[in-house]
């Protein structure tokens, strides 16, 4: 980033943005699938129900993850704008990837944590957010990913935009290669953190 981040953001929040209705999240496809889905304003076949899906609040996790819309299949980058409501019913249906001993916030033994994780139609990972250049930054970004129960609610029920933005993930790259970061910066979505309450914080292990 143009500035240091880390020492103004939680280690484990949820940073996205969001109207009081809405939560906007990334997905990369390839022309197949993000076509029909920006024509029908949902998400139709070749997508799948059946394959777990992972949606990204973060911008710039979702350019690391797709190098900037240039990876094979991540050719397209979707914003997809999704009721709140939906969001917060996957984050209390979900279980946390990986078990951590050592977390203090670990409430579960790892038999219990196996058991919710079968269960569970939602998984959570956190991994470490990301600077223009890819670099890990010292806090983290949540992974959501979704299996065919919280798919099928998330296609028929969940979205209320998906907008094509690929074009300003090229941009964005293409100002850091200039190395002209502040113009990069400035053409960011804006991301604020999303307040959770205390169950959803323990569910998710979030630090805020």
């Amino acid at each position: 980033m143009a500035k240091d981040q880390s020492s103004i953001h939680a280690y484990r929040a949820i940073r996205a943005s969001y109207t009081p209705k809405t939560i906007t999240v990334y997905q990369a496809y390839p022309p197949e699938i993000s076509n029909p889905a920006l024509e029908a304003q949902s998400f139709k076949p070749p997508f799948s129900r059946t394959r777990m899906t992972w949606i990204k609040p973060s911008f710039l996790w979702m350019a690391y993850r797709s190098g900037w819309a240039t990876k094979q299949r991540q050719e397209r980058v979707l914003a997809i704008e999704i009721a709140r409501e939906g969001f917060e019913w996957a984050l209390q249906n979900s279980c946390l990837s990986h078990w951590d001993a050592k977390s203090e916030k670990t409430t579960l033994d790892k038999e219990q944590w196996q058991k919710k994780l079968h269960a569970s139609p939602v998984r959570i990972q956190w991994d470490p957010e990301r600077d223009f250049e890819f670099r890990p930054l010292d806090y983290r970004s949540i992974q959501i990913g979704l299996g065919p129960e919280a798919v099928s609610r998330y296609v028929d029920d969940w979205i209320v935009s998906i907008t094509d933005v690929t074009d300003l993930m090229h941009k964005i790259r293409d100002h850091v290669e200039e190395g002209n970061l502040e113009a990069a910066e400035r053409l960011l979505p804006v991301e604020e953190e999303y307040s959770l309450p205390a169950e959803l914080k323990e569910i998710l292990q979030a630090s805020s």
